[in-house]
């Protein structure tokens, strides 16, 4: 093709790339972004952590319960945590701008905590974590908020002696 002919065909056309920073731009349909975590879903069961393949999530136990990061620096955006995520507590946004100045590379870190409460029924310190859904027959709602104020112990006893219909 000519120059004269290119020239012609990208006036009528546009411009093939967005405007951004400097206008609006579309992010596509399910794109891999930035990790969101969402402690009150979350059953912390750790898988998130054991199927990552780079290590960027890590848990470590806190005076307040059980802290999660993810590092951004070190995410490679597979979104393996997100599809072995039981309960749904990890999804990735379209946030697909991370650009950062080179001394707050350890500051992209998405922090999370699933605090510390304590058994309704025995007083006992555990994690508040939510009830695991997988169970045969699914939980209802209203067993849902009975076993949220449980240690692990006390659901147990609970699922144990639970009508099954």
């Amino acid at each position: 093709m000519n120059v004269l002919g290119l020239f012609w065909r990208n006036l009528v056309n546009g411009p093939a790339t967005d405007p951004y920073p400097f206008g609006p731009t579309v992010t596509q349909k399910r794109f891999r972004g930035r990790i969101e975590f969402d402690a009150p879903s979350c059953e912390g069961c750790k898988l998130c952590e054991r199927v990552c393949p780079s290590g960027a999530i890590k848990f470590s136990k806190d005076p307040g319960g059980l802290a999660f990061d993810c590092w951004h620096a070190t995410c490679v955006f597979c979104g393996t945590c997100e599809f072995y995520c039981p309960t749904g507590s990890i999804h990735q946004t379209d946030d697909w701008s991370l650009a950062h100045l080179q001394e707050d590379k350890y500051r992209m870190v998405e922090h999370g905590l699933i605090p510390n409460m304590t058994c309704s029924e025995c007083g006992a310190t555990a994690l508040d974590t939510a009830p695991m859904r997988n169970t045969r027959p699914p939980l209802t709602d209203e067993e849902v908020a009975t076993l949220r104020p449980m240690c692990p112990k006390c659901r147990a006893k609970f699922m144990k002696n639970r009508k099954k219909p």
